[in-house]
């Protein structure tokens, strides 16, 4: 193909790992730009201006402590390109896991790479935790990653009809689950 170099058509190989301090220009970079294309379909809805300063701050903390078990860079070829994170839901021990998965260069989007990075985040999750249930939120709007945790075995669990307004125009919430026995490889 002309124009197009060979080293883009090849997929580039995803892993997670744990935060090093090389990425954290990269992290505050993308985390603390209000303008950020990530910000269109990570929780749009809520106030821009408020995110932000709870992001320089979030930044700021990872520069200060040790990485957490329950969050991993998303790598792409030896770069930070994302995030994943996962919450114990209360009460502890209850085996209820939330998942989250950011990529912040829209160039990633679309290539399978989030869908990659949740499959392994998703076994991670099961190999390190008691999960019994792993859940996802999202919005309506952000079809893209409601199929791609589709495309892993999650199914919807819950829809709230119309209570995210994104830019003037309102939008489902909803949350996708997957049991840990549903996941290839787990016992019934």
């Amino acid at each position: 193909m002309r124009g197009v170099s060979a080293s883009f058509l090849e997929p580039l190989p995803v892993t997670l790992r744990g935060r090093r301090p090389r990425d954290l220009p990269v992290l505050r970079r993308w985390l603390t730009d209000p303008q950020a294309a990530w910000r269109q379909w990570d929780a749009p809805y809520f106030h821009a201006g408020t995110t932000t300063e709870a992001l320089e701050r979030y930044v700021d903390t990872l520069a200060q402590t040790p990485p957490s078990p329950h969050e991993r860079v998303i790598d792409l070829g030896g770069q930070c390109t994302g995030m994943v994170n996962r919450a114990e839901e209360d009460p502890a021990g209850g085996g209820w896991w939330d998942l989250g998965i950011l990529i912040y260069d829209p160039q990633h989007w679309g290539r399978g790479l989030g869908t990659e990075a949740l499959r392994q985040w998703v076994q991670a999750t099961l190999d390190e935790t008691d999960a019994h249930i792993l859940t996802f939120s999202t919005w309506s709007g952000n079809e893209r990653m409601i199929r791609a945790a589709q495309r892993l075995g999650f199914r919807e669990s819950a829809r709230v009809r119309e209570a995210r307004l994104v830019r003037g125009e309102r939008f489902d919430s909803v949350k996708l689950d997957l049991l840990r026995r549903e996941w290839p490889g787990e016992e019934a």
